[in-house]
């Protein structure tokens, strides 16, 4: 599989990012904006990068912390374990962006993959974790003409009582959209799911909202505590299929 570091320009700054493709072929594949979850650029999101490039995607993994710049990857059993970096976890890190700077950042993004003729970026896909998934939820809604598919796994605050609440973005989505919650999630419980599945329903989305059963918060990411072999590995099926029935159609003549 093949990785590349890049530096995208945006309003403010220059992004660091990473770049996977596949090894077979020269492309142009279909892209996926791939969002990381809230404890940033490390391993684990490196793999699963790989894992969905090697499916036939020309993948690109933004850091959206970039504003921060260098740091060391974070090793989520010692954040979770230790008060002082899960405070600098939500504080500097998480803290660093927002819904506003996210798509703005997502715009550059989508500007940056318009120019790579290994990436067939005309209608892409997004997928994201955690606070990632949110930030695919939006992309979906503030981009609809670029946005074919949005994938959002165990996604924190999709349903919120602000005027920017990811769910009233509903009416302007065009893609089609999987979002898979988990069983006992503080950040999206089973009234913000019922609220969200509503609002896709009456915008007339083309989506699934559900709930993995059994399933905690962080259930993908294989080195979190609560990573879920059975339930992440659903993940991968439903969002690999997906984004094969929507990036993958074949072009008319």
């Amino acid at each position: 599989m093949s990785q590349q570091d890049v530096t995208i320009p945006t309003p403010d700054g220059d992004a660091r990012a990473f770049v996977f493709t596949p090894d077979a072929g020269a492309g142009p594949w279909p892209a996926v904006l791939f969002y990381m979850d809230g404890l940033a650029i490390r391993p684990t999101m490196f793999e699963m990068a790989k894992r969905l490039a090697s499916n036939g995607y020309y993948v690109l993994l933004p850091d959206m912390f970039w504003r921060l710049g260098g740091y060391e990857p974070m090793v989520p059993a010692e954040v979770f374990s230790d008060p002082e970096k899960r405070q600098a976890l939500f504080g500097r890190f998480i803290g660093s962006t927002n819904a506003e700077m996210g798509m703005r950042d997502t715009s550059a993004f989508l500007d940056w993959l318009a120019k790579q003729p290994q990436a067939r970026a005309d209608k892409i896909g997004v997928t994201g974790y955690c606070m990632g998934g949110t930030f695919a939820l939006r992309a979906a809604g503030t981009f609809p003409d670029r946005v074919a598919a949005a994938g959002a796994f165990h996604a924190g605050h999709v349903v919120t009582d602000q005027p920017d609440s990811p769910h009233l973005l509903a009416p302007n989505i065009k893609a089609k959209v999987l979002v898979a919650g988990a069983d006992q999630d503080p950040y999206f419980t089973e009234d913000q799911f019922v609220t969200l599945r509503q609002a896709m329903s009456d915008a007339g989305v083309d989506a699934e909202v559900t709930i993995y059963r059994g399933a905690l918060h962080g259930y993908a990411p294989d080195d979190l505590p609560v990573y879920d072999k059975e339930h992440s590995e659903r993940h991968w099926r439903e969002m690999l299929a997906l984004f094969g029935e929507t990036l993958k159609a074949p072009v008319a003549a």
